[in-house]
């Protein structure tokens, strides 16, 4: 199939929703730091990692698909606030002054443009760069817009749009979002309340034919109206949620137990978080959306239909504590409580000092590159394969989700075979 995977020619434009937060600013100043050979691009699957193929030799994914080089991505995006990304970085406390100083002059030439947003969708943010428009069909017009003038201003071939922005709050799913038609309507009805910010953001992307990557637990792509959007217009979608701390141990660990046959009867997370994101998730309404997210793991791993006597009564409890003085660096507690021979008790408790913006931004750049590809090969709707990435993979009512992470780094390794026409090798890999 590779022959048919359309070059990775001129440049690729990424567009990032929420331009100025901790993640974003970080994968810009990690991406630009690497193709000046500051820095290694560590945490990143399609810069460092290889694969078998079926003569048993191992190959550097970018060598055996046709990635964007980092050399040619050009970033731009949206925020609320109209710090360049210097500024924000600054700001965002990250990075060290001297990891932004080696980019400092390509930072502060990276200006958001002002963003689509609407307070009550994220109460604790209070946007000084916004939009105007009546209603959110202008809105997201405006959004294509600035899409178009962003590619013809930076001479860029493609473009991938991806969310980095807070996570809104919960919304489940309605009318408005069964088909295209209906989400239309309610965009130009200016309905407020069912059609979120990000969900313009989505739509604008796609119908500019641009893939669309939801990094929070936002309802948006995953939807039956976006999957509708993203078939008609031959565009790959992806998301939702970076798994970057607490819950990619949880689809570690959780494997682990059910694999060995031993049971598990409670698990309880809670997390200290200052930053941004932290403040935002502070309020209820927009914690609930990620705690739909983190809570839809266990079970699915676990699945305690097949295996009662092991799953079927486990309590998981999720907690995230907004605290300012721990910044980015995300504290993340796990106690298990798990059975053994004849019940026997036994615990495990998992104390993950993170850095989120340092364990998301290399998810980031990859869901980006393997987007770009996706599209190139002609790969529309629902990017199964990029599940290994999110909290909440994304997928139709036909499907259930995998989170177990060794299925899905199979799938993302199968992936890159069929794209690259190679095979697996005969031993189980």
């Amino acid at each position: 199939m590779k022959e048919n995977i359309k070059p990775a020619t001129g440049h690729l434009g990424v567009l990032v929703v929420g331009m100025g937060g901790a993640v974003a600013t970080t994968l810009i100043t990690g991406t630009l730091a690497a193709r000046k050979g500051l820095t290694k691009a560590i945490g990143s699957i399609t810069q460092l990692a290889k694969i078998s193929v079926k003569s048993g030799e191992e190959k550097a994914i970018k060598e055996l698909v046709p990635l964007a080089d980092l050399h040619d991505i050009v970033f731009g995006g949206w925020d609320i606030f109209p710090d360049n990304a210097y500024e924000a970085a600054k700001v965002a406390e990250v990075l060290k002054e001297k990891d932004l100083d080696g980019v400092k002059d390509e930072l502060e030439r990276i200006l958001p443009m002002p963003a689509a947003f609407d307070h009550n969708w994220a109460k604790r943010l209070n946007g000084t760069h916004i939009k105007q428009a009546a209603t959110r069909w202008e809105l997201m017009e405006q959004l294509r817009e600035d899409i178009r003038a962003f590619k013809q201003a930076n001479g860029c071939d493609r473009a991938v749009v991806l969310w980095a922005a807070s996570t809104e709050i919960y919304i489940p799913l309605s009318a408005e979002h069964q088909s295209l038609a209906a989400l239309e309507k309610a965009m130009k009805e200016n309905n407020t309340t069912a059609v979120s910010p990000s969900m313009c953001y989505a739509y604008a992307a796609l119908q500019e034919g641009c893939p669309f990557v939801m990094g929070a637990p936002n309802l948006c792509v995953d939807t039956p109206a976006m999957w509708e959007l993203s078939k008609q217009t031959g565009v790959p979608i992806s998301g939702k949620d970076f798994k970057s701390g607490q819950t990619l141990m949880k689809t570690v660990l959780a494997p682990m137990f059910k694999t060995r046959m031993l049971g598990v009867s409670g698990w309880f997370s809670t997390n200290i978080l200052g930053n941004r994101d932290g403040e935002v998730l502070d309020d209820p309404d927009n914690f609930k959306t990620k705690e739909v997210s983190k809570l839809s793991v266990i079970d699915n791993i676990f699945e305690p239909e097949k295996y009662p006597d092991l799953y079927k009564d486990v309590y998981h409890k999720v907690r995230i504590n907004y605290y300012p003085p721990r910044k980015d660096n995300k504290e993340a507690w796990d106690n298990i409580d798990l059975f053994g021979w004849m019940g026997y008790p036994m615990e495990i408790k998992v104390n993950f000092l993170c850095r989120d913006s340092i364990l998301a931004a290399p998810i980031a750049l990859d869901l980006v590159l393997f987007s770009d590809l996706a599209l190139r090969a002609g790969m529309s709707g629902i990017q199964t394969w990029l599940s290994f990435f999110c909290k909440s993979p994304m997928h139709d009512f036909d499907h259930q989700p995998v989170h177990d992470l060794f299925t899905q780094w199979r799938m993302v390794k199968q992936t890159i075979r069929e794209l690259a026409g190679e095979e697996a090798p005969s031993y189980l890999d």
